[in-house]
């Protein structure tokens, strides 16, 4: 396993809706987007911190997309999809898979902030590929099979006070 180290090139891929909907369900809270991002890359040298988000036409996203691109992200915005039997889908787990498989050529450590299960396969190809990867999430919605793909897991419910509002 890679070791950190201060040189470690670090790409921060966020899953925000996924970290929100977490935040939301299990403190009624929300995620502290800078403390997200100091904490994932720690000390480290920052190459690319990419958010994914969902428009969903809520009065207040606007602001949040423009306070993730002044923190340091760049957003990667898809729009919410409504089907005719009323039902919604919007995920970027493809999205950030390709971003992340894209990037493994030019980072050391790859940082996933999102709990979802379907990342633990690119974990284990990331590794392959000799790239770090670490999972920052809420333990309480991660899935297992991610954490045991991962080099590291931090689980944010230990550390509320960093890594919430």
């Amino acid at each position: 396993m890679k070791e950190i180290h201060p040189a470690q090139r670090v790409a921060v891929l966020v899953d925000a809706q996924n970290l929100y909907h977490s935040a939301q369900s299990v403190y009624t809270r929300n995620i502290d987007y800078a403390s997200l991002l100091e904490e994932a890359v720690a000390d480290r040298e920052l190459t690319r911190a990419i958010s994914y988000v969902i428009r969903a036409d809520s009065p207040d996203e606007e602001s949040f997309f423009d306070a993730l691109e002044d923190i340091g992200f760049e957003t990667r915005i898809k729009d919410i999809r409504t089907f005719p039997d009323g039902s919604k889908k919007a995920d970027w787990d493809v999205g950030m898979s390709l971003d992340a498989v894209t990037l493994a050529n030019h980072v050391d450590t790859i940082v996933l902030c999102t709990g979802d299960g379907d990342f633990a396969r690119l974990c284990s190809h990331l590794k392959h590929e000799g790239v770090r990867v670490e999972i920052v999430c809420f333990a309480e919605s991660a899935a297992d099979s991610l954490i045991d793909a991962a080099d590291a897991f931090t689980d944010i419910s230990e550390d509320t006070e960093t890594f919430l509002l």
